[in-house]
């Protein structure tokens, strides 16, 4: 029993607030000059150290937040979105849903191309191919274009990245970005976010494959002059080709377009800048985010921006109130439609899209519908109580097994999908347990040759056959997501029944490549879990 006894006394050690506060220090004073690469994994139960984050805010339900679909295309059923975050009200004919990787990736390119005044991309990464580097010589024709033409001499490129995932091995997307930067140094910045928690003996011991599970800069917003795509598609090229992701084009949205450019702004400024040398520095008077003190860096950063979100939120406020009081919410245009933008960067104290997240799981009453989607099925446990307490109809999609994007990876990546079939199997025998199953169903994406990385939701309110909501963007409503990384998504509301049926086909279009689970599925040989899987699966559900 020696054996046993002592691995509890670790685990019960490692969730310590104590000990939590003794490694902080230490590793903080011993290595926080330190900047060395390699190491063992084991440091990865290291981040298990960490104490647990308080309940976020309840978001109050103000006088009127239910009901029947109102003025101006916004569902009063979720009209109190507006009194927490920034409200953009667009017509919803400049919003288009792209059906395909490859269609992302020509729209990409044709934008960037015809750009005059900036383009804005972030990113978790910068594949090094050549479909990667066709992205990169549209800009520089851009750039050129801009150079020679008096009419648009003032283009921007602005890129931001992840810094583990972008300065992994000799080529990386520094390296396939430095002859751009190096040519138009003045027309063109790349900042590099650094996770604050990645620092002293834990940056200095985890090996570079796995430094990205501490937390990553994973926002994925591409942004051209005035229009914008929010997606949840890396710039990579699987995801150019065979990865089912979900993008939307927000088209002529000048006021969202600002919006997600201050918000890559103002990330990037707490970020590291990449040099046309390759070396990396601070902006003047910011707080380093691993040699820096640890605190100090998350307030400056979280004060940054939210002055961002902040301002957006008064001014939208101001000009919405201006508007309705003009033209009793539906302007000449067509403004049907409305934009939310949520943000989640709880490193940094910022959970903004988790309370809202937590709002829309709650309070789905019977017979609505919630067709919920996630590349990876590994719901947070206040998400899943939510699901499996809600009234509502929920339809939840992930990736099968052969789909997933670790299927078929070396060492203990390679046990990814078969630990995310377990966290499965457990959620449907909750679904079952509680019998849940005629209002729970899980799907599984199948298609061959293809990896599955779609994640959002569509609402369906009562009565209605078309959704007037959707969540697109990078969450994945996961412990990572929630907890260790920089996200950002939008919450379309519409009553614009086009769009309604564009986003319902492109649901029906992804669930039509599925099967239903059920226990027979989790029974067949092909589903079976090792031993060890199971025992690593804890760790998997907190870092991948």
């Amino acid at each position: 029993m020696a054996a046993p006894m002592t691995w509890r006394r670790l685990v019960v050690s490692v969730y310590s607030p104590a000990i939590t506060g003794v490694f902080t220090r230490i590793s903080d004073r011993l290595f926080r000059a330190r900047d060395r690469r390699g190491g063992s994994s084991v440091l990865l139960l290291a981040p298990l150290l960490a104490e647990a984050d308080p309940p976020p805010r309840r978001v109050p339900r103000p006088a009127g937040s239910t009901g029947a679909q109102g003025s101006g295309g916004l569902c009063a059923h979720f009209q109190w979105m507006a009194e927490h975050v920034p409200a953009f009200r667009v017509p919803g004919n400049r919003i288009h849903v792209l059906t395909s990787p490859d269609h992302f990736y020509q729209t990409m390119k044709a934008r960037i191309k015809t750009a005059r005044r900036r383009v804005v991309m972030a990113s978790l990464y910068l594949g090094t191919g050549q479909l990667e580097q066709e992205l990169v010589d549209c800009m520089e024709e851009a750039l050129l274009r801009s150079r020679e033409n008096a009419d648009a001499p003032d283009l921007k490129v602005s890129i931001l990245l992840d810094y583990t995932r972008g300065s992994r091995g000799q080529t990386n997307s520094r390296t396939v970005l430095l002859p751009l930067l190096r040519r138009f140094a003045s027309q063109m910045r790349v900042s590099l976010y650094h996770t604050p928690d990645l620092r002293g003996l834990l940056r200095l011991l985890v090996p570079q494959r796995f430094n990205e599970t501490i937390g990553v800069q994973h926002i994925k917003v591409y942004l051209f002059d005035d229009s914008v795509i929010i997606s949840g598609a890396n710039l990579s090229d699987s995801y150019f080709t065979n990865r089912q992701d979900r993008y939307v084009l927000l088209e002529n949205c000048g006021e969202v377009a600002d919006f997600f450019s201050d918000l890559v702004d103002a990330v990037g400024d707490v970020s590291l800048q990449l040099q046309p040398d390759d070396s990396v520095t601070m902006l003047d008077g910011m707080v380093h985010p691993y040699n820096g003190n640890r605190q100090a860096f998350s307030v400056a950063a979280r004060k940054r921006i939210m002055e961002v979100v902040n301002t957006a939120h008064v001014r939208q406020q101001l000009l919405n109130g201006s508007q309705d009081s003009e033209d009793d919410g539906v302007s000449e245009e067509g403004d049907d439609t409305w934009v939310f933008p949520l943000v989640q960067m709880k490193p940094l104290g910022i959970q903004i899209d988790e309370q809202v997240t937590q709002r829309l799981l709650t309070d789905a009453g019977p017979d609505s519908s919630v067709f919920l989607t996630s590349g990876y099925f590994n719901l947070t446990r206040p998400y899943m109580r939510m699901v499996l307490g809600a009234g509502a109809i929920y339809r939840i999609l992930t990736a099968s097994p052969e789909v997933n994007g670790f299927f078929g990876a070396k060492g203990v990546a390679g046990a990814i999908p078969a630990a995310y079939t377990l966290i499965a199997r457990q959620f449907y025998g909750q679904v079952c347990r509680q019998g849940q199953q005629e209002r729970v169903h899980l799907h599984e994406y199948h298609r061959s040759q293809w990896t599955f990385h779609a994640k959002g939701l569509w609402y369906y309110l009562q009565g209605q056959d078309r959704p007037c909501l959707t969540l697109i963007g990078s969450p994945n409503f996961g412990y990572r997501s929630v907890h260790r990384d920089l996200e950002a998504q939008i919450a379309i509301v519409t009553g614009n029944e086009e769009l309604q049926g564009r986003l319902q086909e492109e649901q029906q279009t992804l669930y039509q490549r599925s099967s239903e689970v059920s226990v027979a599925t989790f029974e067949r040989p092909d589903r079976h879990v090792k031993l060890w899987v199971k025992l690593v699966t804890p760790l998997i559900k907190n870092f991948f």
